[in-house]
């Protein structure tokens, strides 16, 4: 067999795509979600394996911007559209991309690379480790309360139109990223994804509503960035749908959250005491919120809330000594890590980090090594979500100097749970 691995042009996108649709079971997409894509998608950071006229492997990268701990954006490669044609597997083809790929990310001087997994043993093998997850609930709202904090009487909350409110809520978003790693500050175009609602997708449920979270300014006129002339902020919003269902005893209706965030406690309880009270349902599903969530900690009863944890982002860190500079530690830190990396051997060997919540240094040294792991355990380490003792108990991290372990843990650790709000 003799393939070509080339960079993907505007004309081969319709090919290259279709190849990715088989890969991923021959279900096109609807036109809305297709056409979004392809806007989205950047030719020049994607590429395509060719067997002569037929396309058989894709791989692409988003230009991200990367919240990690400490609150700094750090220019990441969003790793997406993975696939290889059923009759090219076991070929080296995947390989082949990943190679040209990570090859590609260095040259751009990118020290991340992060993706969502199909299959999560699919990557650890090229050095991504799992370093945030997604909490699901599907939560009895017949059965179960929220205790909300003093002041959610007032907000006011009021319906509106997806597309009315939306440069507000990105704006609102957008002052939400550097709080929780993980989270990507969305470049042009990618406000489009909160919007996108397929009338294919919706499964029985309605289209996309929206209702915001306002706090009287006490300004009079226009309200924080011009919002509301009426004297009010933007404190919140959410974006849902609900799905009608009843049975011989009543309406048991499921509202389902697409979208939440809020600026503070008060907002965001209001907000989810009006999801917990839409008339005609019974339940409130929520698919991917954050691990540490507050709505754990406002619900009488979580045994009810049909609580789930998975996998969510993958981190590849392609240049060891920039990456972990970018971060910051939440205790003073002076480790050398041995790192194993055959992968991307540039960054194996001994590496000196220094660092503390002020900033961070990280050089090569010929020192003696404290701890030693591979360039996947820091992936998963480095949002700051997966601690570095859990993965020495699993025996993925080795302790050389007595002491080094507790103090590097510590140190990696995230007052927030890393949080991706949305796939890529």
């Amino acid at each position: 067999m003799t393939t070509d691995l080339r960079v993907l042009t505007e004309a081969d996108w319709e090919t290259w795509y279709a190849t990715l649709e088989l890969a991923f079971g021959g279900v096109a997409e609807s036109p809305e979600e297709r056409e979004l894509w392809r806007a989205l998608t950047e030719p020049g950071r994607s590429i395509g394996v060719w067997d002569g006229d037929a396309c058989v492997g894709t791989a692409g990268a988003f230009s991200f911007r990367l919240a990690v701990p400490g609150g700094a954006l750090v220019d990441a490669a969003g790793v997406t559209m993975v696939g290889v044609a059923a009759t090219h597997r076991r070929r080296g083809i995947l390989t082949s991309m990943m190679r040209g790929q990570l090859d590609d990310v260095r040259a751009r001087g990118e020290s991340l690379a992060v993706l969502t997994a199909s299959e999560p043993v699919i990557y650890g093998r090229f050095g991504y480790g799992a370093a945030s997850s997604q909490l699901k609930a599907a939560i009895d709202t017949s059965r179960v309360s929220l205790s909300v904090p003093a002041g959610t009487d007032d907000i006011r909350l009021r319906y509106a139109k997806p597309a009315d409110v939306h440069d507000a809520c990105e704006k609102l978003y957008a002052r939400q990223v550097t709080g929780r790693p993980g989270m990507l500050a969305r470049r042009p175009g990618w406000e489009r994804l909160g919007l996108l609602d397929p009338p294919g997708e919706r499964g029985g449920a309605s289209p996309l509503q929206c209702v915001v979270a306002e706090r009287a300014n006490g300004r009079g006129g226009h309200g924080s960035e011009g919002y509301d002339p009426d004297g009010y902020d933007l404190v919140g919003y959410a974006r849902f749908a609900v799905k009608p269902e009843w049975e011989w005893q009543g309406p048991k209706g499921a509202v389902h959250v697409r979208d939440l965030e809020a600026l503070d406690p008060a907002a965001y309880a209001a907000l989810w005491r009006f999801l917990f009270g839409i008339d005609l349902t019974t339940s409130v599903v929520a698919r991917n919120r954050p691990v540490d969530d507050p709505l754990l900690q406002l619900v009488s009863d979580v045994r009810r809330c049909d609580i789930a944890v998975r996998d969510s982002l993958y981190v590849r860190l392609v240049e060891v000594g920039a990456a972990l500079e970018a971060r910051t530690y939440q205790a003073p830190l002076d480790v050398v890590f041995e790192v194993e990396d055959a992968f991307c051997p540039w960054n194996a060997g001994r590496w000196r980090l220094t660092g503390d919540a002020k900033g961070a240094s990280c050089e090569r040294t010929p020192d003696p090594a404290d701890l030693a792991l591979s360039v996947r355990e820091l992936g998963a380490a480095y949002l700051g979500g997966v601690s570095l003792s859990s993965l020495a108990g699993a025996g993925r991290v080795r302790e050389l100097r007595q002491g080094a372990l507790a103090e590097a843990s510590v140190a990696f650790g995230s007052d927030a749970a890393p949080w991706l709000p949305h796939g890529f």
